[in-house]
């Protein structure tokens, strides 16, 4: 699902959309987030960044790591926050030895794709990716184009 086409009930608050051209994605997880309070309400009001983040597998947790959440403005711990600190993403033990297994053997990455609100809570969609060469890249922008263009004179025809 596009970070466009939210789902009832998703509110989509920050987007990786440089993920998508870069890597495919050949899996995508739900996991949840261990933030503090302040974190939350900044990323209630849509600030954050994921450009730098990725995720990796650490003593059998899955850490997010490079998350960039600017301090809420109104908090009163804005002297000991970590604006980077790593983020402790919340999976079953099954998926989790799951992912241990893909990015060890095939050397695929965790990439994190959006961030977004679920009936209240913060959820991070987390992609497991194989990076693009720069021909693949190339080639994905060219079919989208010729896929534009189809879609245009269909309408044009109509």
């Amino acid at each position: 699902m596009s970070p466009k086409q939210d789902r009832p009930g998703h509110k989509t608050v920050v987007s990786n959309r440089r993920a998508l051209h870069d890597y495919e994605v050949l899996e995508r997880f739900e996991t949840g987030i261990v933030l503090t309070g302040s974190e939350v309400k900044s990323l209630r009001g849509g600030r954050g960044s994921l450009a730098e983040a990725y995720a990796r597998v650490r003593d059998g947790e899955v850490w997010l790591e490079g998350m960039h959440i600017p301090p809420y403005e109104q908090a009163m711990d804005k002297r000991h926050y970590d604006p980077v600190r790593p983020r402790k993403l919340l999976l079953h033990r099954g998926e989790i030895q799951r992912l241990v297994g893909k990015t060890a053997e095939r050397g695929l990455a965790l990439i994190p794709l959006r961030v977004y609100f679920s009936h209240g809570l913060a959820k991070l969609e987390l992609g497991l990716a194989r990076g693009r060469r720069q021909y693949e890249k190339r080639q994905v922008i060219a079919e989208r184009e010729h896929r534009r263009e189809m879609e245009r004179e269909a309408g044009r025809r109509r």
